[in-house]
């Protein structure tokens, strides 16, 4: 994984401005597999976990597929303020980070923000996991913020006091599913006069790939 990782880089809590004392350090990095492996019947792997605690990778292809898609989790690596590492290939990876960008994230972050709700409650605030209902709120945060002005929001440290006052369970239930609809709201109201494309730019992202897996032979 070192000498083909290309980008590392923390999320999670300590990227978002959410970290306490007890945070993890989360890493997710990309790595570039050696060409010639996707010629044997056995293909390089498109994940690894590791070699740190909570560390995990994505095969640079299966990484601009996820990204490509507005996959909300792949494109907080791309945005993320805490770069451990970046060689001139994920310089070039995060330099395309508009040519991901596409309107798609209106829905994969309202989706992904819906699931973590129903993941996390049953209603009304009863056996509610209070830390996955805080992140529902700071990825409909972030989205809405990419729909309005077409830059991923990671760093919520502004709203940090009223998301902590959420995990720790001293929001009133009324008040949260208030704010959620609220977000949920603003992020449909900025669609409209959104920047965002309509679509990715795969061509420019393919280029890209094409380049990575030459310059792997």
């Amino acid at each position: 994984m070192g000498e083909h990782t290309i980008l590392s880089v923390v999320v999670g809590s300590r990227a978002y401005g959410l970290d306490t004392a007890g945070s993890d350090v989360d890493r997710r990095g990309v790595f570039v597999a050696p060409t010639e492996l996707f010629w044997r019947l056995d293909k390089p792997p498109t994940h690894l976990d590791g070699p740190l605690p909570e560390q995990f990778s994505w095969e640079v292809e299966r990484f601009c597929s996820l990204a490509l898609e507005a996959n909300p989790t792949v494109l907080e690596c791309l945005w993320s303020p805490l770069v451990e590492k970046a060689t001139g290939t994920g310089e070039e990876l995060r330099d395309l980070r508009p040519a991901f960008l596409s309107r798609k994230a209106h829905r994969t972050f309202l989706r992904y923000a819906e699931r973590q709700f129903q993941r996390s409650s049953s209603g009304e605030g009863e056996g509610v996991k209070w830390k996955h209902i805080m992140h529902l709120l700071r990825l409909l945060l972030s989205g809405r913020h990419l729909v309005e002005t077409g830059e991923l929001l990671v760093d919520v440290t502004p709203y940090r006091e009223r998301l902590l006052a959420v995990r720790r369970g001293e929001v009133p239930w009324t008040e949260v599913t208030s704010w959620r609809g609220e977000l949920m709201d603003g992020l449909d109201a900025a669609l409209e006069s959104s920047p965002l494309p309509e679509a990715p730019d795969r061509a420019a992202v393919e280029d890209f790939l094409v380049s990575v897996r030459r310059a792997a032979l």
